[in-house]
């Protein structure tokens, strides 16, 4: 995989995909200067974070060790709760198929070593050979995972699930969930363009024959790989992922959300998904996004704070990110109602589509949560 930048203006006509009617609608890429159509969520939207929430192994908290994420178990379990969609990360095999799963390596122990392996060099039965197994008393290849500070811990969770393909979620999962499908590209590498479309249209093609009117938003941090899926299709909404200044990249595009801004507007694509806490440390920006008619979701640990999410609600942010689902699910029911509940005679006058905040705090103590928040966010 060859160091070398990818323009996407480079790129004429990504119609490379194998003419068929499962496939045929690859063909209307995304020419600059095209009206981009723009996303409006209905509502506030609550999504799970790879499902009812990621695993954070190291965690005193039993709740991010409930259900092992990126798993048909984890997102079922999900959509037992109000949420409009959950997030998951797809990658592709080496041969060609696209599955799910967070890290851009896998851990497993053999003989008291443990092995890491690429996760895009396995082949598909590699893949699923990991973790538990389907079959009755095959026993899968140990899973461990690397923390945030270097250690290697074994994967325990107290729900455990097989890993899975994407093609298996959109078979197996409660269909009227939405899919927040996530491009995932490895931060370390710049891909040659041939390799990101044909990633891409691999992906691609599963979610054409698969989706069957199942809501669908891709995203991406990698910037390429979010302008060359909105010129690969004109279907889905596309939003670009950045952590909004928070950490910082060679790449110049993910270090700030007025660059996120930029790409979006230059390439098309419908919104942005940034950490909470770049756009907490530069509300200035939301406007500006509204502005530009993108949407904007976040993601981050402070989502699962009922209040950060409730103050998000009225910043103009249009959904949330989240892992601790029931619990930020409940919230947003209490905080936020339809418009017409308990308005009487005066609920028709009421705009269509329009809610009524309802808090469950006082003035007080919101004014002290605003002065909180700069303080939070910087834990």
């Amino acid at each position: 995989m060859a160091l070398k930048a990818v323009h996407v203006s480079d790129v004429p006509n990504l119609d490379q995909v194998p003419e068929g009617p499962s496939v045929a609608l690859y063909s209307a890429g995304f020419a600059r200067g095209e009206a981009r159509a723009p996303f409006k969520a209905p509502k506030f939207l609550v999504i799970g974070h790879r499902g009812h929430g990621m695993n954070a192994l190291q965690s005193s908290d039993r709740r991010m060790r409930g259900f092992m994420e990126n798993t048909l178990l984890s997102f079922n379990a999900a959509a037992k709760h109000p949420v409009d969609f959950v997030e998951f990360d797809v990658q592709v095999t080496r041969d060609d198929c696209p599955v799910i799963f967070h890290d851009d390596v896998i851990l497993s122990e053999d003989n008291g070593t443990i092995f890491e392996k690429r996760m895009t060099e396995l082949s598909l039965a590699e893949f699923l050979s990991y973790g538990p197994q389907r079959e009755n008393g095959k026993i899968g290849k140990s899973l461990w995972r690397k923390t945030g500070s270097g250690k290697i811990v074994k994967w325990n969770v107290e729900e455990e699930d097989s890993l899975c393909t994407l093609q298996e979620a959109f078979e197996k999962v409660e269909p009227s969930l939405g899919f927040n499908i996530e491009l995932k590209f490895d931060d370390h590498i710049v891909y040659q363009q041939d390799h990101l479309v044909h990633v891409l249209q691999v992906i691609l093609k599963v979610v054409f024959e698969c989706a069957q009117g199942r809501p669908i938003i891709f995203s991406s941090f990698q910037p390429d790989a979010a302008l060359l899926i909105r010129k690969l299709q004109s279907i889905y909404p596309v939003f670009f992922l950045t952590n909004g200044g928070t950490e910082i990249y060679y790449d110049s595009r993910r270090n700030s959300l007025e660059e996120a801004i930029k790409l979006c507007l230059e390439g098309g694509l419908q919104g942005i998904v940034s950490e909470v806490k770049g756009v907490f440390r530069n509300p200035a920006a939301v406007p500006k996004i509204k502005e530009s008619k993108l949407s904007l979701l976040t993601y981050g640990k402070l989502n699962n704070v009922s209040e950060a999410v409730y103050m998000q609600h009225l910043m103009g942010i249009d959904g949330v990110i989240v892992d601790l689902v029931q619990e930020i699910t409940e919230a947003v029911s209490e905080l936020i109602k339809p418009a017409k509940e308990g308005l009487g005679e005066s609920a028709g006058e009421v705009e269509e589509g329009k809610l009524e905040l309802k808090p469950l705090f006082s003035k007080k103590e919101l004014a002290f949560l605003l002065k909180l928040i700069p303080e939070l966010i910087q834990l």
